[in-house]
């Protein structure tokens, strides 16, 4: 049976290699496509993948406050916080890809040193609008993935209806056999 921290590193795999799926596909859209709007929740393709990489930021600062003080977040810890969670820093689809790809390298890092027990910490953080919550920190990092996931799947179908196919696009395809 796979551990936490295992699914941890996995979601962390999952997710860099589905931003590189998403990021080949946008670069393939006709010029002005990748922000054109098509009424998506953070508007077009870049909106979608601005609003990831601020989301990501966001909850990357918040998990570098745990007491671990995982080494591999130490450059989000003077990084500043992103104006909202709408707010388009990238304008232009290659300085975004090249930060994306930064980020994930983080991200990969980060979850291959995550240790067991530190996975049952309650992480106090706030949201955006300055509430406070107490959470679970391993149920906190499983939310970061999902919302990954669930943006992700606005951009692919987005990119399907502009007649980009990046294929499939399931976690299952990278879980490894038990044989």
């Amino acid at each position: 049976m796979m551990s936490r921290a295992a699914h941890v590193r996995l979601m962390a795999e999952y997710n860099a290699w589905m931003n590189a799926r998403l990021l080949e596909g946008a670069a393939r859209l006709p010029a002005g496509a990748v922000a054109a709007d098509k009424g998506a929740f953070f508007g077009s393709v870049l909106g979608t993948l601005n609003h990831l990489v601020n989301a990501d930021t966001i909850w990357l600062k918040r998990f570098a406050a745990h007491p671990a003080r995982q080494a591999a977040l130490d450059p989000l810890r003077t990084m500043a916080m992103p104006a909202g969670l709408a707010a388009q820093p990238f304008a232009e689809l290659a300085p975004l890809a090249a930060h994306r790809r930064w980020l994930d390298r983080v991200i990969v890092a980060w979850a291959g040193a995550l240790e067991e027990g530190e996975l049952d910490h309650i992480l106090h953080h706030a949201n955006t609008k300055g509430e406070q919550f107490e959470r679970h920190y391993f149920s906190l990092i499983m939310h970061f993935f999902n919302h990954q996931t669930h943006h992700r799947g606005q951009v692919t179908t987005l990119l399907s209806q502009e007649g980009i196919d990046i294929g499939s696009t399931d976690l299952l395809t990278l879980i490894p056999s038990d044989k």
